[in-house]
């Protein structure tokens, strides 16, 4: 099979999202876990808001002019991020992978970007063995929860909309942290209304872009982050029904590519994503 290589458009994103959804939901059963979102809409609205912004680099994998796969580059951010890459689950096992995955880290190479990064699905070894071989570091194991809004307020921990004058202090406290920014996530989370700032002692000690499953959240403690979670209008938009929303917690890892070195941990802050 003859596959070629070219930017996507938003075009493409019906099927791109046909293709992310029956992806995800193809491996995670036969893991018994849910798949990541609920209907092939919501993967294709994802794959639509990808496909159309201008900060966000992608390419897809065609044959004889069909569609079998994409993968993106979030190009936001001084680190950036890989993903989602999905492959039609009737021609997976063909390097197409390989070809997407050797596709973003070419692109990051050439915009001279110091490291890339991504979470997978921790039960997905095939992909975490190719991440591995091109060159990822597993960092650490993290857990998608669904649930429904908790309403908790913490005393001394005012939880508000974020505004455009806390960039600079949320990117400064995600420095601290990470060693890098994700300011380019956090200025179009402000503008869509879906940014919290935490304020203590007259202070900012956390953020969240959105509490969901495509959003992240940084904070300087466990309290503050705490803070963030209790006062979400919801956790994930991509709810499980019945059991599954109460019971169930998807593991996922955390990788990161760095080049040429990585930066220093810092091991004393707390971050979600």
């Amino acid at each position: 099979m003859s596959v070629i290589l070219r930017p996507g458009t938003p075009e493409d994103a019906e099927a791109c999202g046909g293709i992310c959804f029956e992806a995800f939901k193809s491996i995670a059963a036969e893991h018994n876990f849910p798949g990541a979102f609920p209907s092939a809409e919501v993967a294709t609205g994802l794959m639509m808001r990808a496909l159309a912004h201008p900060g966000i680099y992608s390419v897809v994998a065609e044959s004889d002019g069909k569609v079998l796969g994409s993968n993106f580059l979030d190009e936001r951010n001084p680190i950036a991020g890989i993903g989602p890459i999905t492959i039609d689950p009737a021609v997976q096992n063909q390097t197409i992978g390989r070809q997407l995955m050797f596709d973003v880290l070419e692109r990051g190479a050439q915009r001279g970007v110091p490291g890339v990064r991504l979470v997978q699905s921790a039960y997905n070894n095939r992909s975490l063995c190719l991440y591995t071989k091109l060159g990822f570091e597993t960092r650490e194991l993290l857990s998608r929860l669904n649930g429904d809004p908790l309403g908790i307020r913490f005393v001394g921990y005012e939880v508000r909309p974020a505004v455009k004058a806390d960039i600079s202090v949320c990117n400064a406290l995600c420095q601290r942290v990470h060693g890098h920014h994700r300011g380019g996530e956090l200025d179009d989370a402000v503008d869509q209304g879906s940014a919290r700032v935490v304020e203590h002692l007259g202070e900012i000690t956390a953020y969240a872009t959105d509490l969901s499953f495509t959003g992240h959240a940084v904070a300087e403690s466990n309290q503050s982050l705490k803070a963030l979670i209790g006062a979400a209008s919801g956790v994930s938009p991509r709810r499980l029904s019945g059991a599954d929303a109460q019971r169930r917690a998807v593991p996922l890892v955390s990788a990161t590519r760095i080049a040429p070195r990585a930066p220093d941990d810092v091991d004393d802050h707390r971050s979600l994503q």
